[in-house]
């Protein structure tokens, strides 16, 4: 089942190519290569990486540096709150 967000960029193509845009100047920010490349070594190392959505989990920032699993729908829609977990 799609998210009302997907449902919508679905039927409002030029939205999503907005959206799209957006999205590509975002990703190619330097500190956002630096986060993904953090992420990826972590998922490489722990022997995760590319099993992530099969075991539904995210590596997740904590509020000490660290990385750890959490659910991908927790750590997703923690927006607020200084986006860190709430783990230590």
């Amino acid at each position: 089942m799609k998210s009302n967000t997907s449902r919508y960029y679905a039927s409002h193509p030029e939205a999503r190519k907005k959206r799209n845009k957006q999205q590509a100047k975002i990703n190619a920010r330097p500190e956002q290569i630096a986060y993904r490349s953090e992420l990826n070594k972590a998922n490489r190392k722990a022997g995760t990486y590319g099993k992530m959505k099969k075991i539904g989990k995210d590596r997740s920032h904590t509020k000490s540096g660290g990385l750890v699993l959490e659910n991908t729908k927790t750590n997703r829609s923690r927006n607020g709150a200084n986006g860190l977990s709430t783990k230590k």
